[in-house]
């Protein structure tokens, strides 16, 4: 990231429908995918006491460690991934959670995550263990379409996934502008307006390389168990499947019977969390115009009871499973 990008401060997104939706803000809260550091600071502004900000992404932390001494000890920076918040902190008065790409990992070409500008396929938030290039390398046919399907709902999978395999048989698949190609030449030419071609494919490797439907079912319930009675789960969400994945864990959490064609019919229980309002927020005109990347953003806030932390169906969340979990 250049200098200038670097100095202009990140304004996170459905900030300030978040900040309103937790008001008042008080006590100790923990920023469970820090990145760049805007919600966090969003937060010790609006009155938290203190602030944990959690990244997996040990560079990310690196760059915010000049600004976090601003705060002193109110705001503390902590490497690890979010599932695990409960080992960070507990008695938490509020968790957040961006699932969004932070922008500091795209605009960084070595990191890999982007088709716009050439650089090692890798993808990996922690950066440590399996890259991107080693998945489309090695994962059989099959494999790779139900990844592209399920996880990035790319409706071409199968031919993508296909010439994937013919590529690599000729040379390793090593780079992100490489694999972009790969994937135009196998849909039509994007229109105006429309998303680049390659857009749902990487989206279901990076969540394939990093785990994040299983991190972010982990992460809601570590959430559960962190929280005080009284404290609010706050989550942005950025596509579908994750909002479906997070609305289904509150309606599990909201006791009560009753079923839908989603899940079985539950026996009545204390409920876990209580929500205020059951639709999601999006972002208002103001914020779109300021924010284009706003317009996919999805807020749902829940706010947790006294009742002992609960089970979790993964597949009833609406989680993809690949042959392997199921």
């Amino acid at each position: 990231m250049g200098s200038a990008a670097a100095s202009t401060p990140h304004i996170p997104v459905l900030i300030r429908s978040l900040i309103a939706a937790v008001s008042p803000v008080t006590g100790t809260w923990l920023d469970g995918t820090f990145g760049a550091g805007g919600y966090a600071r969003a937060l010790l502004d609006a009155g938290a006491d203190k602030v944990f900000g959690v990244d997996r992404d040990p560079l990310a932390l690196e760059m915010a460690a000049d600004r976090a001494a601003d705060y002193g000890d109110r705001l503390e920076l902590v490497q690890a991934v979010f599932s695990k918040m409960d080992e960070v902190a507990s008695d938490l008065d509020g968790v957040v959670l961006d699932l969004g790409v932070s922008s500091m990992q795209l605009d960084q070409a070595r990191r890999g995550f982007s088709f716009m500008r050439d650089g090692p396929l890798d993808m990996r938030m922690s950066q440590q263990g399996m890259t991107a290039a080693d998945l489309v390398n090695s994962e059989d046919e099959a494999e790779l379409a139900d990844i592209l399907f399920l996880y990035g709902e790319e409706r071409a999978s199968r031919r993508i996934a296909r010439a994937i395999v013919a590529k690599r048989a000729e040379v390793p698949i090593v780079s992100t502008l490489q694999l972009a190609e790969i994937i135009e030449g196998c849909l039509p030419r994007a229109k105006p307006g429309q998303a680049h071609p390659a857009t749902r494919s990487f989206q279901a490797i990076r969540i394939a390389v990093n785990d994040e439907y299983a991190e972010l079912i982990g992460g809601l319930e570590a959430a559960e168990r962190a929280l005080r009675p009284g404290g609010k789960l706050a989550v942005v969400t950025f596509h579908s499947i994750e909002d479906r994945m997070v609305k289904r864990f509150f309606q599990s959490r909201a006791g009560g019977g009753g079923g839908s064609r989603h899940a079985p019919e539950r026996e009545t229980f204390a409920p876990q969390f209580t929500q205020d309002n059951r639709k999601a927020i999006a972002a208002d005109e103001t914020e779109l115009a300021d924010n284009p990347r706003a317009r996919s953003a999805r807020l749902r806030v829940g706010t947790r009871t006294d009742a002992p932390p609960g089970d979790t169906d993964r597949k009833a969340l609406g989680m993809p499973m690949l042959k392997g979990d199921r």
